[in-house]
């Protein structure tokens, strides 16, 4: 998604009736909610326990309803009707989300409230011409804004994509690109996501370490500067310390996702489905709290995602279960794994980054088939600061060096 300035106060107009009209939509959703209790049914040492009856909300989708609220919204509408559509599947999407998190336990049982300024617009509203790259939007019948992207800095990066829907801001217009690449996979590799590295495992390559060191030393540094300018009260100093440092943290994150793509081309990239907000809770203590707030895990994802394929899988139990025979270590303490079935004994991350590598094959129907202790290539890729691309980093820069756990330490 790439952002093209603007200046027009029709588009500023449009935004506050949309963001007005959205409230009184999902005011209106919010009141016909239909809530029905549910009775869990939980397993546990072979008998089923169901515990406390919990109340489960159902949104109205039939058609009529969906017809009268549109009828509803339509009333003294100062714009085309196709942006009440657009309301009203902006409003069916913050409810749903609401519904998803309120299930959770991550939202209270509040109506959502529209706070952010903005304008979702649909396709029917949109006239794309490619050859001239703008785009046209109806703001009323025979009443258009126009927007252009030729000459931006993108434009010859999305050479031949498709334009999606735009979101309209009031300075500036969110034009996102699409493209149907087909990507031949010729390997997968799954990566441990930790705090000072990610961890990569892939049959052809072998074991991949990527450094994040200097991005945890870099928001260290930025925290003390933010916490001494906070306590001196130094707002401005405070807010440049903390635009300074998102934006590097940016930069290392775009080069890292780009190192990927170009140190492991047509490859599928399976990373951890990990829930953030649960790893920084109050449940966690606060140092690890802090600590796992510094490490970007979904923008790292993110970043790749627009460059190459990605998928996610469970988190559960990836460094406790054995990928030799499948045995499930209760409790695991230190760095290396033991497993007291079969004996093997590797790095807790390297473990992890095997059994992410073999949950994905399973999820694609493919059998369990190999020794990890087979694979003994380890390759260490480090962010390079200064300039593109990524270094590999010495004494592994080149061929991949054998890696024997006794004296590597892992055992």
């Amino acid at each position: 998604m790439y952002s093209v300035p603007i200046s027009d106060p029709r588009v500023s107009e449009l935004i506050t009736w949309y963001q007005r009209t959205l409230q009184r939509a999902i005011d209106v959703i919010w009141d016909n909610i239909e809530w029905k209790y549910r009775f869990p049914k939980v397993e546990k040492g072979g008998q089923v326990i169901v515990p406390s009856k919990f109340k489960v909300p159902y949104l109205p989708k039939d058609r009529s309803f969906k017809r009268r609220l549109r009828d509803y919204l339509l009333q003294d509408r100062p714009y085309a009707a196709h942006w009440v559509d657009a309301v009203i599947r902006t409003a069916y999407s913050v409810m749903e989300s609401w519904r998803k998190r309120y299930l959770k336990g991550k939202a209270r049982k509040v109506k959502p409230r529209v706070k952010r300024r903005f304008a979702r617009c649909k396709v029917t509203l949109m006239k794309v011409d490619y050859d001239e790259k703008s785009i046209r939007i109806t703001l009323r019948p025979g009443e258009y804004v126009e927007v252009s992207w030729n000459g931006r800095w993108f434009a010859r990066r999305v050479e031949g994509w498709r334009v999606g829907e735009v979101i309209l801001k009031d300075d500036r217009i969110l034009i996102p690109f699409e493209t149907a690449k087909v990507v031949d996979v010729k390997d997968v590799i799954g990566w441990d996501s930790n705090e000072l590295s990610l961890d990569g495992f892939s049959p052809r390559v072998g074991f991949i370490k990527v450094d994040l060191r200097p991005l945890q030393s870099m928001k260290i540094v930025y925290e003390r500067k933010k916490r001494i300018a906070q306590s001196k009260g130094l707002r401005y100093v405070y807010e440049k310390y903390n635009a300074r440092e998102r934006n590097r943290e940016k930069d290392f994150i775009n080069k890292l996702a780009s190192g990927l793509t170009k140190l492991f081309p047509n490859s599928v990239h399976v990373f951890e489905d990990l829930e953030k907000e649960n790893l920084v809770s109050k449940r966690e203590p606060k140092g690890r709290r802090k600590r796992n707030a510094r490490t970007p895990w979904e923008l790292i994802q993110r970043k790749a995602s627009e460059r190459t394929v990605i998928e996610r899988v469970p988190p559960e139990n990836t460094s406790r279960t054995c990928p030799r025979c499948g045995y499930v270590v209760k409790t695991q303490v230190g760095r290396v794994f033991r497993c007291p079935r079969c004996g093997l004994e590797l790095d807790r991350q390297k473990v992890a980054a095997v059994n992410i590598y073999l949950r994905y094959l399973r999820m694609r129907g493919f059998p369990h088939s190999y020794d990890p202790e087979k694979v003994k290539g380890e390759l260490w890729v480090g962010v390079a600061l200064r300039g593109r691309s990524p270094v590999i980093w010495a004494p592994m820069k080149g061929a991949l060096r054998a890696v024997k756990p006794r004296e590597e330490g892992l055992i």
